[in-house]
């Protein structure tokens, strides 16, 4: 039986790599020997057609008067995407042909801005409930030398969501992953954050999840040492569509599950 796990197992990990290495040479093919600011705002998009241009559409000229590369990894899908993406000049896009899963895609984009010497990362969400005019603040620790990975905290900014069950698990998820941490986090499950390179390049060969991967990211970096520090965002409703997390019952025990899990592997 473990034979044929491990079969399996490795048959899902070559196909992965296939898919994001056609992805790869697509993005080449498409900007040959192109090489992204030492600023990368990096946005994972999964069937996010009805808001991708309005995010887009916002984010800032520039980062403290500094350009930086807009990176957007299309998660597979079966709608516009990938291409509503691409017709903003700025905007770098790694498509992969398949879903892979967004802890998969930021695992990409982090190892293409390793590889390509980028310094500094942003990422936030495609759906619109993150503000990319806050980028320069979410940024400033980093770049001021404060801090290694930069967090948002709805609790620290106003939450506009109307979801009373996901504020809850806000506080209890900080307040559990404080208590293993030694962390005084407000808010450990954004997505909306900024990491310097070198940090990421430290830790990304610890991480597995292929979704709900905020908490492992976390737990890892603060487990390892570096300076984590919050700054406070507004939180709004997705543009359009529903949240791709599952429900909240499911979505809460997945996460306690990465949660407790990444927190063992790293005692």
């Amino acid at each position: 039986m473990s034979k044929v796990v491990d079969l399996e197992k490795r048959r899902v990990t070559r196909l992965r790599q296939y898919a994001i290495e056609q992805a790869l040479q697509k993005l080449e093919a498409e900007r040959p020997g192109f090489k992204p600011e030492e600023i990368v705002v990096l946005i994972c998009a999964y069937e996010e057609e009805g808001n991708i241009a309005e995010v887009l559409d916002k984010l800032p000229t520039a980062v403290d008067g500094a350009p930086y590369t807009p990176l957007v990894v299309v998660d597979g899908g079966d709608d516009r995407t990938a291409e509503i993406s691409r017709s903003y000049p700025q905007v770098v896009v790694i498509e992969f042909p398949v879903n892979l899963g967004h802890g998969v895609a930021l695992q990409v984009g982090y190892r293409y801005c390793i590889n390509h010497n980028a310094k500094y990362i942003v990422t936030l969400d495609a759906d619109g409930q993150n503000d990319p005019g806050e980028i320069p603040d979410v940024l400033a620790p980093l770049l001021n030398d404060q801090s290694d990975f930069v967090v948002t905290s709805r609790r620290l900014g106003t939450d506009n969501t109307s979801d009373s069950f996901r504020k809850l698990g806000v506080r209890f998820f900080s307040f559990v992953m404080n208590r293993m941490t030694g962390a005084k986090l407000t808010d450990t499950s954004t997505g909306y954050r900024a990491l310097r390179v070198t940090m990421m390049a430290d830790v990304i060969d610890r991480l597995e999840q292929e979704q709900y991967q905020t908490a492992e990211l976390l737990i890892t970096c603060l487990k390892r040492g570096w300076r984590v520090s919050e700054v406070p965002t507004i939180w709004y409703p997705r543009f359009s569509g529903e949240t791709k997390k599952g429900k909240n019952w499911l979505f809460g025990f997945r996460y306690a599950k990465v949660v407790f899990g990444t927190w063992w592997r790293e005692r």
